[in-house]
C-alpha cells in the first residue's frame, strides 16, 4: 500500500520554494523520492540544503512565473537535467492589500499575472511535456479558503485564488483522458510570510485562531502529506478536486 505514495523516479517542478509552505512541499516531495525543479526569484539556498541532507536531488531554476518566456524555459531546463517531468506544484503566489474603492490597476495585474495566468502557461507547458513522454503526470494547485470566501482588502487575490478553483476543474475535465491528474490545496490560514500581518495583529490573530477548531495556525508539515498524496498513484482517480487543509475553518 505504501508504494502508491513512493515518488521514487519521478521528477517534480515547485514553483516558488524558497520558503513557507513551498519549501515544506519541496521537501515532502523529495522525502518521497522525487528529484525536485524549484522555480524561484531569489535563490532557495535554504531549500537546497534541506533537500541534500534529506538524500535528495534538486535544481533551482532563477526565473519570475510572470513572464511569458518561463513557462518553456523550465520545462526545458527539467528536461536537459533530469530528462523526464511528472509533477507540477503551483505554489508562486503573491498578495497586494487595499480597499477595492482604492486598489490600482497596477496590484490587479500584478497579482493576477503571479497567482492565475502563471498557473495556466505553466501547466499548458508541462501538460505537453507529459503527453509526449506517454506518461501520466500530477498537476497540483494552490488555492486558498479566499477560493471559497470574499475576504476583505485582497480584491485581485480573491479572484485569483476563486480563478485556480476553477481552472483546476476545467483542466481536469480536459486532461485527465491524458492521463494528468489535476486538483489543488487550499491551505487554511498558515504561518508564512503572507500572514505575517495578520499573526501581528494581536486582534484579529485571536479572532482567526477563535474560529479555527484546531486552535492553530497551520504549518509547512501541515501540507506535506496532502501534496505528496496528491501527486503520488495513490490518488490516481482524484480529478479537479479542490482540498482543504484548513484545520476545520471551512467546516465552523
Amino acid at each position: 500500500m505504501l508504494n502508491m505514495f513512493s515518488l521514487e523516479g519521478k521528477v517534480a517542478i515547485v514553483t516558488g520554494c524558497n520558503t513557507g509552505l513551498g519549501q515544506g512541499m519541496a521537501l515532502a516531495l523529495a522525502k518521497a523520492g522525487a528529484k525536485v525543479v524549484g522555480v524561484n526569484r531569489t535563490n532557495p539556498v535554504e531549500t537546497a540544503e534541506l533537500i541534500k541532507e534529506a538524500g535528495g536531488e534538486f535544481l533551482n531554476v532563477m526565473a519570475d512565473v510572470s513572464s511569458s518566456e518561463t513557462p518553456s524555459r523550465v520545462l526545458d531546463e527539467t528536461i536537459i537535467t533530469f530528462g523526464r517531468v511528472d509533477v507540477l506544484v503551483n505554489n508562486a503566489g503573491i498578495i497586494r492589500r487595499n480597499d477595492a474603492i482604492d486598489f490600482t490597476e497596477k496590484d490587479w495585474d500584478d497579482v493576477m499575472d503571479v497567482n492565475l495566468k502563471s498557473v495556466f502557461f505553466l501547466s499548458q507547458a508541462f501538460a505537453k511535456q507529459v503527453i509526449k513522454q506517454g506518461s501520466s503526470g500530477s498537476i497540483v494547485n494552490i488555492a486558498s479558503m479566499l477560493s471559497y470566501q470574499g475576504g476583505i482588502r485582497v480584491p485581485s487575490y480573491t479572484a485569483s485564488k476563486s480563478g485556480i478553483l476553477g481552472l483546476t476543474r476545467l483542466l481536469a475535465n480536459e486532461w485527465a483522458k491524458d492521463g494528468i491528474n489535476v486538483n489543488a490545496i487550499a491551505p487554511g490560514y498558515m504561518a508564512t510570510n503572507n500572514t505575517e500581518a495578520l499573526r501581528n495583529d494581536e486582534s484579529r490573530s485571536a479572532e482567526i485562531l477563535g474560529r479555527i477548531p484546531a486552535g492553530r495556525w497551520g504549518e509547512p508539515d501541515d501540507v506535506a502529506g496532502p501534496v505528496v498524496f496528491l501527486s503520488s498513484d495513490a490518488s490516481r482517480y482524484v480529478n479537479g478536486y479542490t482540498l482543504a487543509v484548513d484545520g476545520g475553518w471551512l467546516a465552523r
